[in-house]
């Protein structure tokens, strides 16, 4: 081929690729057309990180997901509001894999096909979900629980000779101070405050390096200083990670949010700062009441 033709072909693609883009926000499937994949890394050259169109979801008749759009930028800190059987934690399970959907995109990037990938696929490419119910490993000290987290070979001769390095001694401890439970490290789990559970399994998520974390409910069931702790903590996380954050209480999305995602009825109904949604009348009429 000659350079010409090589040199028309590239501004053919190039072209092709910019039209593309202004059909969404994102850039959505097309967007990685323009780009090759490379196996294992997250495209966010077009802005998003996450990204849903179309999606839906029936069980049994029932649309939990129906036509459900929308994306999440590199290290942004989304809220996700909405009344029960809204399709918050379908949207979830979609996500990560656990429920496939009956037709729509989830891309994670702009060249990642989650469809095309298992559940514990998508948790090595980068994708953590925190239920909201803490599953940590109670008969264990709390460092014994994030040491096991590291993404290291689980094989039976390889955990038996296992030792930290420097390099993941010092993520240990950064992590350790990072969820406050650095006073806490050779406690066993069982011992520790429901709050402080909840940050320790956010920390054995964060010993895996998620480029995405998704988190239910997280503060459901703490006293108020932890809630403000847990809100310290997430701020924290802002930038480093990208998070999206299902939760009930307003006070504690206000103190986290910028964007808010209001879900009903499987799909976006309103989407803005809190206040913006607060104000919406359709967020009243079928979530927050008068």
């Amino acid at each position: 081929m000659t350079p010409d033709l090589m040199e028309e072909g590239a501004q053919r693609l190039e072209r092709t690729a910019v039209a593309k883009l202004g059909q969404t926000e994102s850039g959505g499937r097309e967007a990685g057309f323009s780009r090759i994949a490379t196996p294992g890394e997250v495209d966010i050259t077009h802005g998003r990180i996450l990204y849903l169109e179309d999606v839906h979801r029936s069980f049994d008749g029932f649309k939990a997901i129906n036509g459900l759009s929308l994306d999440i930028a590199p290290g942004e800190l989304r809220c996700i509001i909405g009344p029960n059987g809204a399709g918050k934690t379908t949207m979830m399970d979609i996500i990560t894999g656990k429920t496939r959907p009956d037709k729509g995109t989830v891309f994670f990037g702009s060249t990642i096909d989650l469809l095309r990938h298992t559940e514990p696929e998508i948790a090595q490419l980068g994708i953590g979900r925190k239920f909201q119910k803490p599953t940590v490993f109670e008969h264990l000290t709390v460092f014994e629980n994030l040491e096991l987290a590291l993404a290291t070979d689980k094989g039976v001769k390889s955990s038996m000779l296992f030792r930290l390095d420097s390099r993941q001694s010092d993520r240990l401890a950064e992590i350790l101070h990072t969820i406050h439970l650095a006073d806490s490290v050779n406690r066993l789990s069982g011992n520790l405050s429901h709050g402080q559970k909840q940050w320790l399994e956010i920390g054995m998520l964060l010993m895996q390096d998620p480029k995405l974390l998704l988190l239910d409910e997280p503060v459901a069931g703490m006293t108020d200083e932890e809630t403000a702790r847990t809100a310290e903590l997430f701020l924290t996380l802002k930038g480093k990670h990208s998070l999206m954050v299902v939760e009930h209480d307003m006070s504690f999305i206000r103190t986290i949010s910028e964007i808010v995602t209001v879900l009903c009825d499987g799909a976006v109904l309103a989407q803005g700062t809190l206040d913006q949604v607060q104000a919406d009348e359709r967020v009243i009429e079928v979530y927050l009441g008068r």
